[in-house]
């Protein structure tokens, strides 16, 4: 049942997840934002989150390489690759944020993907990449991994409840588009 952000539903639009300029402000967000918050969690419960270079797909796939001793990777591995995934851009002034929401899985990719994914990680890098996917393999201490959303939402627009701003999300259907 598609619904208006209320209290009753936690504050998220679920009507406005195909209107292509709601589709198309999601664009911009992951286009111009080169870091993410990547919030993984320990099988004992225990959140961690860490802000990461990344790349993506036209699938909406996330793409990061990191140490596979950090602890957002060790929580990847260890937690069935459960994570959330936030894009925003900090220098918006305060009450004017505009940002991206996922919910999904993440896991290490093996050689044939990581050349895959490579190259969008290196168009991305804002100087020369002196790596190549080869670099990310065997003995490496360092892994490409990929994020795959199950859910995304949007920023949606400021509500004036009871003489209170309440800030409201839009889910998006990314298999519709």
């Amino acid at each position: 049942m598609m619904e208006t952000a209320t209290a009753d539903n936690g504050w998220v639009n679920t009507i406005d997840g195909k209107n292509i300029e709601v589709i198309s402000k999601a664009h911009s967000i992951i286009a111009d934002n080169i870091y993410c918050s990547l919030s993984t969690c320990s099988v004992d419960g225990f959140p961690w989150v860490s802000p990461v270079f990344f790349a993506y797909d036209d699938s909406w796939n996330i793409y990061w390489s990191s140490a596979i001793t950090s602890k957002h990777s060790q929580n990847i591995y260890h937690n069935d690759g459960r994570v959330a995934i936030a894009i925003y851009n900090s220098s918006f002034p305060e009450g004017s944020p505009e940002g991206l929401y996922f919910q999904g899985i993440a896991c290490e990719l093996d050689q044939n993907q990581a050349e895959k994914a490579f190259p969008l990680l290196a168009n991305r890098a804002r100087k020369p990449l002196l790596k190549t996917a080869a670099d990310y393999l065997d003995d490496s201490p360092r892994r490409i991994y990929q994020f795959q959303p199950q859910q995304t939402w949007i920023t949606g627009s400021r509500l004036l409840v009871n003489n209170q701003l309440i800030d409201t999300k839009i889910h998006i259907n990314l298999s519709s588009n």
